[in-house]
C-alpha cells in the first residue's frame, strides 16, 4: 500500500496561499526562491526522486505543468517521468506527460490509488485537496517547508477541520540558513 504525503511551503503562521505571488493575494509572493537557495532545490529534487507518483489539484497541476513541462535538467526530467494524477471536475485533457485526471468521486479514487501504489504519492501544494484528504484520514505524512515570515492573514493549510488530527514529529532538517523542513507522521487512533 502506498503512502500519501502532503508536501507544502508554509509560513510560520501556517499560510499556504500564493507563495509565488501569481494568485493576486495581497500578501502573496512570500516564498523567495533566491533566499531558499540551492539547498532547497536539492531537498525538493530528492523528494521527487523518492516519489512514486504525484497527486495534484487542478490549479496546482496547471501551475506546475506550465513551469516544468518544457524545462530541462534532471529535476524536470524526473517530474515529467512521474505519473501525475489530477483531481478536477473541469480539466479534461491534461497535456503534461504522464498526467491523468481522476474520474469519479475523489475520495474513492484516491483510496484506490493508495491501495495500488507501493511508494509515496506526493501531494504538492494543492491546499484544498490536502484539507479534504486530511479530513478523511487519507494522509500518512506531512512535509512542511517552513518559510520565516508571518503574514497574519491568508489561507491556512488546515484552517477548520471537523476533528482533531494527531501527528508525530519524525524529522527536522535545516534547509539553508532560512528554511526548516518539518516531517510529521499522522497518528491514527488505535
Amino acid at each position: 500500500m502506498g503512502k500519501i504525503v502532503v508536501s507544502v511551503n508554509v509560513t510560520l503562521d501556517g499560510v499556504v496561499q500564493d507563495p509565488t505571488g501569481d494568485e493576486g493575494f495581497k500578501q502573496g509572493g512570500w516564498f523567495d526562491f533566491e533566499r531558499a537557495g540551492e539547498e532547497w532545490a536539492r531537498t525538493e529534487y530528492a523528494e521527487a526522486l523518492g516519489a512514486e507518483a504525484l497527486l495534484l489539484g487542478r490549479r496546482s497541476y496547471e501551475w506546475f505543468a506550465t513551469r516544468w513541462a518544457t524545462r530541462t535538467g534532471e529535476w524536470a526530467d524526473r517530474l515529467r517521468s512521474l505519473p501525475k494524477y489530477v483531481v478536477s471536475s473541469t480539466l479534461v485533457d491534461p497535456d503534461w506527460t504522464n498526467s491523468r485526471v481522476l474520474k469519479g468521486e475523489t475520495l474513492d479514487e484516491v483510496s484506490k490509488l493508495k491501495q495500488e501504489l507501493a511508494g509515496d504519492l506526493v501531494v504538492y501544494a494543492s491546499g484544498q485537496l490536502a484539507r479534504t484528504l486530511m479530513e478523511h484520514d487519507l494522509v500518512d505524512e506531512l512535509r512542511l517547508m517552513v518559510y520565516p515570515v508571518v503574514l497574519g492573514a491568508g489561507e491556512r493549510l488546515f484552517g477548520e477541520i471537523s476533528d482533531t488530527k494527531s501527528t508525530r514529529l519524525v524529522d527536522t532538517q535545516a534547509v539553508g540558513d532560512a528554511l526548516v523542513l518539518l516531517t510529521y507522521e499522522v497518528v491514527r487512533d488505535a
